[in-house]
């Protein structure tokens, strides 16, 4: 059916780092694929610790050498809401995850899975940079535009179908 949508959340913990980074490059990758209008796309973090603030300055700068734009996305907390709302809530990495699957009602669980699950690298998780230095960013971004392709490639093919 062509009008069907799918609607994907990214979750890291504050918002900041991983989970806009993985915003901005799927919301890339889908518009490349002329899917926008089908694929909605967001991301938040399971803290409140980073609310209404722009991602990094460091997550921004990898992002724009690779051509990402993440300047007009803000930090929020994941709500209850987003449960309901999207069809994909996926966790960088298992403490996100095992905190999602606290808060999301039962009937949701199904949605919850690590983002790296779509990864062709067998990553298990994509790492937080915010401690470190540059190329933990570079990382991200690595991990980041593997899985980004793995799921987009999911997703159309439930899409096709």
């Amino acid at each position: 059916m062509q009008s069907e949508t799918r609607k994907v959340l990214f979750v890291c913990l504050g918002n900041i780092c991983r989970s806009p980074t993985a915003e901005g490059v799927f919301r890339r990758y889908v518009q490349e694929a002329g899917l926008a209008e089908r694929i909605l796309i967001d991301s938040a973090g399971t803290g409140d610790y980073h609310i209404g603030e722009a991602p990094d300055p460091r997550a921004c700068e990898a992002a724009s050498r690779r051509g990402y734009d993440l300047s007009s996305l803000r930090a929020r907390q994941v709500g209850r809401d987003d449960f309901e709302r999207f069809d994909y809530v996926l966790a960088m990495d298992e403490e996100n995850l095992r905190t999602l699957k606290r808060l999301a009602p039962a009937v949701h669980a199904h949605k919850l899975k690590m983002f790296t699950d779509f990864s062709s690298k067998n990553a298990q998780y994509v790492p937080d940079p915010y401690a470190g230095g540059p190329q933990g960013f570079e990382l991200v971004l690595d991990l980041v535009e593997d899985a980004a392709q793995g799921l987009l490639r999911h997703i159309q093919a439930e899409l096709d179908d």
